[in-house]
């Protein structure tokens, strides 16, 4: 039997035109529309890629978007100040920092130096902490996103064992703790897996539901799954493949030719996660936005 494809790429159009409809319906009564901004400091290609992305969406759903770029020569003071602007300034909504950061600048004191309150990527440890505590916050995007799939989809969590490879601060640790809380796709029973775990096959056999997110491709195989579980696959890796246009391909940390078979449900690579972790800032900036109302 075919697994359920869990398309992200369908459910972010349809989350796009609802945040379209909510916001048409502001700017009807005379206010502004949600406003995103973005800093963008140096040249790097994924970078400027994200940040792409994310003022196309914002275009598609009525926001109003800035992007803010940096040299690479930037003092950490020069980017605190331009941060301070953007906290300051009444008409943003939120804005994002896009990491990685040159060396020469702490993504830690810049990551504290914005106002939670503005702090649409979910990474300050105020918005973490609150999560924590489960008390209403800005949710990071890629977990946001992934709580969405789940809810959409109708994926059953309470009373699961859901298993998540990977510890990073922004997927891994705060995946666990959604999964764990008493939200609507939480109260499961939840096993975080990383680079030291022992007997990582035999824990990922026990598994009704497996997030996969430690940027190793096609790292979960067949042989690690058992039948029926889903499989949320986090990974977006560029592997060089001469047959394709580009001269390479994105995999996910999932071999999906022998997951998909046994799995109930899978998300593919691309389509899956990535554009639910683009539409998940719009729906954070448009929470911000009725806060400042």
């Amino acid at each position: 039997m075919e697994p359920l494809l869990l398309d992200g790429k369908k459910l972010a159009d349809e989350l796009k035109l609802e945040i379209a409809a909510e916001v048409a319906t502001y700017v009807a009564k005379g206010q502004r529309a949600p406003h995103l901004a973005a800093i963008l400091v140096g040249n790097d290609g994924g970078s400027e890629t994200y940040v792409g992305h994310k003022v196309k969406a914002c275009e598609q759903v009525g926001f109003q978007s800035t992007m803010l770029r940096f040299p690479d020569t930037i003092t950490e003071a020069e980017l605190m100040a331009e941060i301070t602007k953007l906290n300051n300034d009444n008409t943003i909504d939120g804005f994002i920092v896009q990491l990685p950061l040159p060396k020469t600048i702490s993504a830690d004191n810049v990551i504290l130096h914005i106002d939670p309150k503005k702090d649409v990527d979910g990474f300050h440890p105020i918005n973490v902490g609150r999560v924590a505590l489960g008390i209403d916050a800005y949710v990071s995007a890629t977990p946001l996103g992934i709580t969405k799939i789940l809810e959409r989809y109708n994926i059953a969590t309470e009373g699961k064992n859901c298993v998540v490879i990977g510890r990073s601060n922004i997927v891994g640790r705060p995946m666990s703790i959604l999964m764990s809380g008493a939200g609507k796709t939480g109260n499961a029973t939840v096993t975080v897996c990383h680079s030291k775990t022992k007997n990582l096959k035999e824990i990922c056999l026990q598994a009704d539901i497996i997030i996969a997110a430690l940027g190793k491709p096609e790292f979960l195989t067949g042989d690690m799954v058992k039948e029926g579980a889903v499989i949320i696959d986090v990974g977006t890796t560029r592997v060089t493949d001469a047959t394709a246009k580009a001269g390479w391909r994105l995999k996910g940390d999932v071999k999906f030719a022998e997951v998909a078979p046994k799995a109930s449900a899978i998300t593919p690579v691309p389509g899956g996660v990535g554009p639910m972790t683009v539409v998940s800032l719009l729906l954070n900036t448009l929470k911000a936005y009725k806060h400042a109302f």
